[in-house]
């Protein structure tokens, strides 16, 4: 009988990747009865991991690309301005540029419109999807239900991104303003140089990303997906189709794959003949411990570009968008801006101490993931979701697990095709 990619009948899918996407797939075949074995490198929930560092929020209205109109004639400038949190190491550049000229050639309102509209469908539904997976789990105390706010230094500067609003809108949220003294009512930790906050309701956020990566990991154990930690270096295909997965420790057969390494995902989609324009795109966060006068819900602070959360190990505030490969380490000047807009957006914040991370955002050159089967290989793609991977990961997982299972939800998918490259 030929293997195809829905006969499943006592034979392994295998899932390479042990992030929010991973996990949340491994949890919905095993719900199906599927065999599971996820494979990954380091431990659900490592600090090393992509789903480790993020600013937590499941950002439902997270549908606006950053390739915005505009921005093929602001980049430069943004790139030669030490206040503005975009970094680039220049002598990656010469690697960086024909994924970046490709990436702007979407800064345009058809294409940004385009995006926006296939973001959409995977984001704005996030908290009821966390909520799916998560029920009658351990990981569910994890997640929190939360406003999620937008904060200005005034109505101009609100104004001004009317255009990004107008996408958020489009795809069904609107926010609650809030301005002057009402700011410091809401959020007494703001600088009085912030005076308007555009305030997005049923939202959610994850305590400790993580923690929750890990706990959902384990959840996924306990209904029966085995754990191989190990580096995966290829895959057998015979008559065009996957047979099995070759790791650091073994080989793995399996009838189906998904595959879930975020920006490490390229290199072996690339042994499948799928070159993919995929680059990383460099996260930083700080946590300040112990911290007193910070936030008390998130927010998307425009005036420095980071979120700031409060989580359970501290507040953890992310940003910082830096260009220059996956080997180098953390540069000093992205921490520095954002440790200095921090302390800028809070003034009397306090806190024992703090810690400081760095992470690889995988980002597609057209700002949509990769979502359904390389070719005819039995190979699904579940990688490429840029900023908005905690906040879509556990739909994804659904999706994928779906297309195994001949459960597939009434979505068109074309949008996320690995196949449109």
């Amino acid at each position: 009988m030929r293997r195809g990619m829905m006969e499943v009948d006592g034979k392994h899918v295998v899932v390479i990747g042990a992030g929010i996407v991973g996990v949340s797939a491994a949890i919905w075949l095993r719900r199906k009865g599927v065999a599971v074995t996820i494979v990954d490198r380091n431990p659900p929930g490592d600090p090393k991991a992509t789903s480790y560092g993020n600013a937590g929020v499941l950002a439902a209205c997270s549908v606006a690309p950053v390739t915005a109109p505009g921005l093929a004639f602001k980049g430069p400038r943004m790139a030669l301005d030490p206040n503005f949190p975009l970094f680039l190491r220049w002598s990656y550049l010469p690697k960086l540029m024909p994924w970046l000229l490709r990436y702007m050639s979407h800064a345009n309102d058809k294409d940004t419109r385009r995006i926006a509209a296939g973001l959409a469908p995977i984001t704005s539904d996030t908290v009821e999807q966390h909520r799916s997976l998560t029920k009658g789990t351990d990981a569910a105390a994890w997640v929190e239900p939360t406003d999620y706010s937008f904060v200005y230094p005034d109505r101009a500067a609100f104004e001004a991104d009317s255009y990004t609003w107008m996408l958020r809108k489009t795809a069904g949220f609107e926010p609650e303003l809030i301005e002057g003294e009402a700011v410091r009512e809401f959020e007494p930790s703001l600088s009085k140089d912030l005076n308007l906050l555009a305030v997005m309701h049923d939202h959610g956020y994850t305590k400790d990303p993580g923690a929750y990566v890990a706990a959902l990991a384990i959840e996924a154990q306990k209904l029966g997906a085995v754990f191989h930690q190990a580096e995966v270096k290829d895959f057998r295909i015979e008559d065009g189709r996957v047979t099995s997965v070759v790791t650091t420790s073994g080989t793995l057969d399996c009838v189906n794959v998904i595959l879930a390494t975020g920006v490490w995902s390229g290199s072996l989609a690339k042994k499948l003949g799928l070159k993919v324009p995929l680059e990383s795109e460099r996260g930083y966060h700080m946590v300040f411990k112990a911290p007193k006068n910070g936030p008390s819900s998130p927010l998307m602070v425009t005036t420095g570009k980071f979120v700031a959360t409060p989580m359970a190990g501290g507040l953890r505030c992310a940003g910082v968008v830096e260009f220059g490969g996956l080997k180098a380490g953390p540069s000093k000047a992205p921490l520095a801006l954002l440790e200095s807009k921090v302390r800028q957006t809070f003034p009397d914040l306090s806190y024992e101490s703090f810690e400081s991370w760095l992470g690889h955002r995988p980002a597609p050159s057209d700002s949509l993931p990769l979502i359904g089967e390389i070719g005819t290989t039995g190979v699904l793609a579940g990688f490429g979701h840029h900023h908005i991977g905690l906040t879509a990961g556990p739909k994804t997982g659904r999706l994928l697990a779906g297309m195994i299972t001949k459960d597939r939800e009434n979505i068109d998918l074309s949008a996320y095709s690995p196949m449109r490259f």
